[in-house]
Protein backbone atom coordinates (compact mmCIF):
# COMPACT_ATOMS: atom_id res chain seq x y z
CA UNK A 1 0.00 0.00 0.00
CA UNK A 2 1.26 3.44 -0.83
CA UNK A 3 1.26 6.42 1.43
CA UNK A 4 -1.60 8.76 0.73
CA UNK A 5 -0.95 11.04 -2.15
CA UNK A 6 -2.20 12.25 -5.45
CA UNK A 7 -4.22 9.58 -7.19
CA UNK A 8 -4.41 7.10 -4.31
CA UNK A 9 -7.83 8.23 -3.12
CA UNK A 10 -9.60 5.79 -5.40
CA UNK A 11 -7.40 2.76 -4.79
CA UNK A 12 -9.79 1.68 -2.04
CA UNK A 13 -12.31 0.72 -4.69
CA UNK A 14 -9.93 -1.65 -6.40
CA UNK A 15 -8.69 -3.07 -3.10
CA UNK A 16 -12.17 -3.59 -1.72
CA UNK A 17 -13.42 -5.21 -4.88
CA UNK A 18 -10.42 -7.46 -5.37
CA UNK A 19 -10.71 -8.50 -1.73
CA UNK A 20 -14.29 -9.60 -1.89
CA UNK A 21 -14.50 -11.62 -5.10
CA UNK A 22 -15.63 -14.78 -3.36
CA UNK A 23 -19.24 -15.45 -2.44
CA UNK A 24 -20.42 -14.40 1.02
CA UNK A 25 -18.74 -16.36 3.79
CA UNK A 26 -19.74 -17.03 7.39
CA UNK A 27 -20.47 -13.86 9.34
CA UNK A 28 -21.58 -11.94 6.29
CA UNK A 29 -25.26 -11.26 5.63
CA UNK A 30 -27.03 -13.24 2.95
CA UNK A 31 -28.24 -11.41 -0.15
CA UNK A 32 -31.90 -10.45 0.16
CA UNK A 33 -33.07 -11.65 -3.23
CA UNK A 34 -32.27 -12.35 -6.86
CA UNK A 35 -31.57 -8.70 -7.74
CA UNK A 36 -29.01 -8.51 -4.94
CA UNK A 37 -27.35 -11.77 -5.96
CA UNK A 38 -27.27 -10.65 -9.60
CA UNK A 39 -25.76 -7.27 -8.64
CA UNK A 40 -22.98 -8.88 -6.62
CA UNK A 41 -22.29 -11.42 -9.36
CA UNK A 42 -22.12 -8.68 -12.01
CA UNK A 43 -19.69 -6.66 -9.90
CA UNK A 44 -17.40 -9.68 -9.69
CA UNK A 45 -17.91 -10.53 -13.37
CA UNK A 46 -16.63 -7.06 -14.30
CA UNK A 47 -13.15 -8.17 -13.23
CA UNK A 48 -13.22 -11.05 -15.71
CA UNK A 49 -14.52 -9.34 -18.85
CA UNK A 50 -12.50 -7.35 -21.38
CA UNK A 51 -12.10 -3.68 -20.49
CA UNK A 52 -14.33 -2.67 -23.41
CA UNK A 53 -17.24 -4.62 -21.86
CA UNK A 54 -16.64 -3.65 -18.23
CA UNK A 55 -18.65 -0.43 -18.24
CA UNK A 56 -21.77 -2.20 -19.55
CA UNK A 57 -21.45 -4.99 -16.99
CA UNK A 58 -21.07 -2.47 -14.16
CA UNK A 59 -24.06 -0.47 -15.44
CA UNK A 60 -26.19 -3.63 -15.32
CA UNK A 61 -24.82 -4.47 -11.89
CA UNK A 62 -25.56 -0.99 -10.56
CA UNK A 63 -29.09 -1.10 -12.01
CA UNK A 64 -29.73 -4.48 -10.33
CA UNK A 65 -28.25 -3.24 -7.05
CA UNK A 66 -30.44 -0.12 -7.12
CA UNK A 67 -33.46 -2.33 -7.90
CA UNK A 68 -32.58 -4.50 -4.88
CA UNK A 69 -32.24 -1.46 -2.61
CA UNK A 70 -35.64 -0.15 -3.80
CA UNK A 71 -37.20 -3.56 -3.12
CA UNK A 72 -35.63 -3.81 0.34
CA UNK A 73 -33.86 -0.73 1.70
CA UNK A 74 -32.70 -2.81 4.68
CA UNK A 75 -30.72 -5.28 2.54
CA UNK A 76 -27.11 -4.65 3.57
CA UNK A 77 -25.73 -6.76 0.71
CA UNK A 78 -27.75 -4.73 -1.81
CA UNK A 79 -26.16 -1.53 -0.51
CA UNK A 80 -22.76 -3.22 -0.64
CA UNK A 81 -23.49 -4.19 -4.26
CA UNK A 82 -24.19 -0.51 -5.05
CA UNK A 83 -20.83 0.31 -3.44
CA UNK A 84 -19.10 -2.41 -5.45
CA UNK A 85 -20.53 -1.61 -8.89
CA UNK A 86 -20.42 2.16 -8.51
CA UNK A 87 -16.96 2.03 -6.98
CA UNK A 88 -15.56 0.04 -9.89
CA UNK A 89 -17.19 2.44 -12.33
CA UNK A 90 -15.65 5.34 -10.42
CA UNK A 91 -12.24 3.71 -10.67
CA UNK A 92 -12.66 3.25 -14.42
CA UNK A 93 -13.70 6.89 -14.85
CA UNK A 94 -10.73 8.07 -12.83
CA UNK A 95 -8.38 6.20 -15.11
CA UNK A 96 -10.19 7.84 -18.03
CA UNK A 97 -9.38 11.31 -16.67
CA UNK A 98 -12.71 12.11 -14.98
CA UNK A 99 -11.21 12.56 -11.53
CA UNK A 100 -13.21 15.61 -10.41
CA UNK A 101 -16.31 14.88 -12.45
CA UNK A 102 -16.98 11.89 -10.19
CA UNK A 103 -16.95 13.63 -6.80
CA UNK A 104 -20.71 13.07 -6.48
CA UNK A 105 -20.23 9.36 -7.14
CA UNK A 106 -17.44 9.26 -4.56
CA UNK A 107 -19.80 10.69 -1.95
CA UNK A 108 -22.45 8.18 -2.94
CA UNK A 109 -19.96 5.31 -2.63
CA UNK A 110 -19.14 6.56 0.87
CA UNK A 111 -22.85 6.77 1.79
CA UNK A 112 -23.53 3.26 0.51
CA UNK A 113 -20.76 1.68 2.56
CA UNK A 114 -21.99 3.61 5.61
CA UNK A 115 -25.55 2.36 5.07
CA UNK A 116 -24.21 -1.16 4.65
CA UNK A 117 -22.45 -0.97 8.01
CA UNK A 118 -25.45 0.62 9.72
CA UNK A 119 -27.54 -2.35 8.61
CA UNK A 120 -24.84 -4.99 9.23
CA UNK A 121 -22.20 -3.63 11.61
CA UNK A 122 -20.35 -6.96 11.77
CA UNK A 123 -20.10 -7.53 8.00
CA UNK A 124 -16.35 -8.23 7.61
CA UNK A 125 -16.17 -7.42 3.89
CA UNK A 126 -17.83 -4.04 4.41
CA UNK A 127 -15.68 -3.24 7.44
CA UNK A 128 -12.53 -4.03 5.48
CA UNK A 129 -13.72 -2.10 2.43
CA UNK A 130 -14.50 0.99 4.48
CA UNK A 131 -11.24 0.61 6.38
CA UNK A 132 -9.25 0.48 3.17
CA UNK A 133 -11.21 3.44 1.81
CA UNK A 134 -10.45 5.54 4.89
CA UNK A 135 -6.76 4.63 4.76
CA UNK A 136 -6.45 5.49 1.07
CA UNK A 137 -8.58 8.62 0.74
CA UNK A 138 -6.95 11.98 1.39
CA UNK A 139 -8.31 13.71 4.49
CA UNK A 140 -9.87 16.38 2.29
CA UNK A 141 -12.13 13.69 0.81
CA UNK A 142 -12.94 12.04 4.13
CA UNK A 143 -9.89 9.87 4.71
CA UNK A 144 -8.98 8.86 8.25
CA UNK A 145 -6.08 6.38 8.42
CA UNK A 146 -6.49 5.64 12.15
CA UNK A 147 -10.19 4.86 11.83
CA UNK A 148 -9.44 2.85 8.69
CA UNK A 149 -6.90 0.75 10.55
CA UNK A 150 -9.38 0.24 13.41
CA UNK A 151 -12.00 -1.04 10.97
CA UNK A 152 -9.49 -3.35 9.31
CA UNK A 153 -8.56 -4.77 12.73
CA UNK A 154 -12.23 -5.33 13.51
CA UNK A 155 -12.72 -7.12 10.18
CA UNK A 156 -9.70 -9.31 10.95
CA UNK A 157 -11.14 -10.14 14.37
CA UNK A 158 -14.48 -11.12 12.86
CA UNK A 159 -12.88 -13.16 10.06
CA UNK A 160 -9.43 -14.18 11.32
CA UNK A 161 -8.89 -16.62 8.44
CA UNK A 162 -9.07 -13.90 5.79
CA UNK A 163 -5.48 -13.54 4.58
CA UNK A 164 -6.37 -10.51 2.48
CA UNK A 165 -7.42 -8.44 5.50
CA UNK A 166 -4.24 -9.44 7.33
CA UNK A 167 -2.20 -8.36 4.30
CA UNK A 168 -4.01 -5.01 4.25
CA UNK A 169 -3.21 -4.53 7.94
CA UNK A 170 0.44 -5.36 7.34
CA UNK A 171 0.54 -2.80 4.54
CA UNK A 172 -1.04 -0.16 6.78
CA UNK A 173 1.52 -0.86 9.49
CA UNK A 174 4.36 -0.70 6.99
CA UNK A 175 3.09 2.63 5.59
CA UNK A 176 2.86 4.01 9.14
CA UNK A 177 6.53 3.20 9.72
CA UNK A 178 7.63 5.44 6.84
Amino acid sequence: MQKQGKGTGYRYVVAALVLWTAAARGGEPEPGGPATSDAVALCHEADRVPVAERSAVLARGLARAEEAVRANPRDAVAHFAVFCNLGKRLEMERHGGGRFATLGDLRRVQREIDVTLTLAPDYPAALAAKGEMLVELPRLLGGDPREGERLLRRAATLDPDDRRVRLMLANVAQAGER
